[in-house]
């Protein structure tokens, strides 16, 4: 198997502990340090408890050696927030004029499978007032975020994307709906409407709105979303029938937004509530006549239905 083949294998399968420990005699074949840390971290895990402490000191000494020069590959501005076997895993970006093109950079590496794109200190400044009702109907992105860019951004490859308190507004969730990643996603060999590989999209404070929200949930790259983050994304009922097409869903996350009635009633008409692992809402989200109809929901899993009959 061809390098990219079994990195594309380990992107796709990252506990796939024979196809790791091929490539990393791969690595060490070609001096690689990273093929020692495979080894030393395979046998640490299948060593005894009594053994551990040896082989950790180890592992800590060879990536305090070596990780500055692996993390030279990638560009200027990004920053690793998990790493497999010394491979960056997750990346956080911060927004700017130039964040595409590090974004770009950093979907080259192997095994970048998550990343965060963070707002700017400005940016951050600019969103305090999160509930202006002049932007409630058609909420706008921050004055530093150019949509049109994100409409360039490809992430096919991601299975967590992050773009907490980054305002994007209903225009940029639009952009992200229609970018390289979603036509990918739906035009590839065997694509389908199920095909979209992200399972973690956090959205808490982006301001996408019913609109946005909708465009995004209709996407095929999002058709697998399994954790959803909309917390103050100033969402209504509208908002939550737009959910439908997410029947894989397991957790959501929907505080500070004005559910009411009529949204409690959209939610458990979808497909996806008896699933729910976990669900995040307020009283004041939802008030007293959706907090009850939650509490005597039949289709809401029991525990969740339990947790609203003492709130």
């Amino acid at each position: 198997m061809k390098d990219a083949a079994l990195e594309q294998t380990l992107r796709d399968d990252p506990g796939d502990l024979a196809s790791w420990r091929v490539y990393g005699d791969r690595l060490r074949e070609q001096g690689d340090p990273r093929g020692t840390l495979i080894q030393l971290q395979q046998r640490r895990d299948r060593s005894r408890p009594a053994d551990r402490e040896a082989l950790d000191r180890e592992i800590a000494a060879l990536v305090n050696e070596h990780r500055r020069s692996w993390d030279a590959a990638l560009p200027e501005g990004a920053t690793v927030l998990e790493r497999r076997y010394g491979f960056a895993t997750k990346v956080s970006v911060v927004w700017s004029d130039n964040a595409p093109v590090v974004i770009e950079q950093v979907m080259h590496a192997p095994f970048v499978t998550a990343l965060r794109i963070a707002p700017s200190d400005a940016q951050e400044q600019d969103d305090l007032d999160w509930d202006d009702p002049s932007e409630a109907l058609r909420p706008e992105p921050s004055s530093s975020i150019d949509t049109g860019a994100l409409a360039t951004l490809d992430l096919g490859r991601l299975v967590e994307l992050d773009l907490s308190y980054l305002r994007i507004g209903a225009l940029g969730a639009e952009a992200l709906a229609v970018s390289t990643y979603f036509r990918l996603e739906a035009s590839g060999p065997g694509a389908s409407a199920g095909s979209g590989r992200t399972e973690i999209l956090d959205l808490r404070y982006s301001r996408v709105g019913d609109a946005g929200l909708a465009a995004l949930a209709a996407s095929p790259g999002f058709a697998g979303v399994r954790r959803l983050h909309l917390q103050r994304n100033l969402l209504t009922a509208e908002g939550l029938r737009a959910l439908r097409p997410l029947i894989g869903l397991v957790e959501l996350d929907l505080r500070y937004n004005e559910i009411g009635a009529e949204g409690v009633e959209a939610l458990l008409a979808a497909p996806f509530i008896g699933s729910l692992e976990r669900l995040l809402l307020y009283r004041d989200d939802v008030g007293d006549v959706g907090a009850k109809m939650l509490a005597d929901a039949p289709r809401l899993p029991a525990g969740l239905r339990s947790y609203w009959r003492n709130v």
